[in-house]
């Protein structure tokens, strides 16, 4: 359980958490990046911002009927320059408004590259997917309790600065905090990830609702698990939720059943992460089962490019050099705006209608 201290603000009551809910539309987006940057820093640093592209790719989302985008921030862009960040979070939001689109923020991330740096990102590694993405905070970061005064003045200024601006939907913590990458970048054998989550994450938490946020916080579950078999991460994850968030690579009855356990929580539900092709997780398998149970929905990439999402993620053992894969695993529009497949398209907006 994780403990709330005396004059420590509260997690939202359940009827709160459905009452701000029940004034949503249905939720439906992508995890957003311009297609011209390769990770988190390269969108977001001063010289690589490209609001001209942003404004671009949104209106193809708003075309097809998407209303939020969960986009992913960095704490080293706090240290490098605070004002100008919290400027391009604005100059952001401004043209998410404009396609009336709300955004959720991502503050830490656990996946991909432990080891990110500021300044010039290194281009995408051929036919990898997501081969340029950085976690936040690093692995050096996350073993050093002497930053952590730093992480929370990231937490505290970002939140703080935005927390009654009605053009953010909510606030995703920590990204698969329990994911330790040991098929890409395996930590050492000394590292204990799920102990440092345990302690930090809390901790999170606290300097989260301290900076007095009116929308709600999430920490999304990489995976679902019953709820008498929850692990130690899981049950902070969901002990700190305002609304409950998921993430769900597989097919519709695996959806299914990660639902029917998430409801038994009482709380409203969005999966911020689904789409992958190959795995029979589509658009058309799992936007009918978010719409009839309302359960926001975030799949994974809106526009191919740096990231290459659209290669499958055993492109890290067997790159896909000088070849397209058959199916493309996630992603919607081409960089010329062009649907991958005008079906889909057609598809998101109708049931968007």
């Amino acid at each position: 359980m994780v403990a709330i201290c005396q004059g420590q603000p509260a997690r939202w009551t359940e009827s709160a958490a459905n009452a701000w809910y029940a004034k949503q539309p249905w939720l439906v987006g992508s995890n957003y990046i311009p297609s011209k940057a390769v990770n988190q820093l390269e969108m977001w640093q001063a010289g690589t911002f490209d609001p001209a592209r942003i404004d671009t790719e949104l209106g193809w989302a708003e075309k097809i009927g998407m209303n939020t985008m969960r986009v992913f921030l960095h704490d080293l862009l706090w240290d490098q320059d605070p004002g100008g960040f919290r400027q391009r979070i604005d100059t952001f939001l401004q043209i998410a408004e404009k396609h009336h689109i709300r955004t959720m923020f991502v503050l830490f991330d656990s996946c991909w590259d432990p080891n990110p740096k500021l300044g010039p990102q290194p281009g995408p590694r051929a036919g990898i997917h997501n081969s340029g993405w950085m976690q936040s905070p690093g692995r050096a970061a996350l073993g050093d309790p002497g930053q952590y005064p730093r992480l929370e003045r990231y937490v505290k200024g970002v939140i703080g600065a935005f927390a009654k601006d009605q053009r953010i939907l909510a606030w995703d913590l920590w990204n698969e905090p329990d994911n330790n990458n040991a098929d890409t970048y395996p930590p050492p054998k000394a590292f204990d990830l799920a102990g440092i989550v345990i302690r930090l994450l809390p901790r999170i938490v606290v300097w989260a609702r301290e900076a007095g946020p009116q929308q709600p916080l999430t920490c999304g579950l990489r995976s679902v698990s019953a709820p008498g078999k929850l692990s130690a991460v899981e049950k902070i994850e969901l002990e700190s939720s305002d609304v409950i968030s998921f993430h769900a690579y597989s097919h519709a009855a695996v959806f299914k059943q990660d639902a029917f356990w998430l409801r038994a929580y009482n709380r409203p539900i969005l999966c911020t992460e689904y789409l992958a092709r190959p795995l029979n997780s589509t658009f058309e398998s799992t936007l009918p089962l978010a719409k009839k149970l309302h359960i926001g929905a975030y799949n994974w990439g809106l526009v191919n490019g740096k990231t290459q999402t659209h290669l499958p993620w055993d492109s890290w053992e067997n790159p896909y050099r000088n070849r397209e894969p058959d199916l493309w695993f996630q992603d919607i529009f081409r960089q010329d705006g062009r649907p991958y497949r005008a079906s889909e398209t057609e598809f998101i907006r109708n049931i968007t209608r």
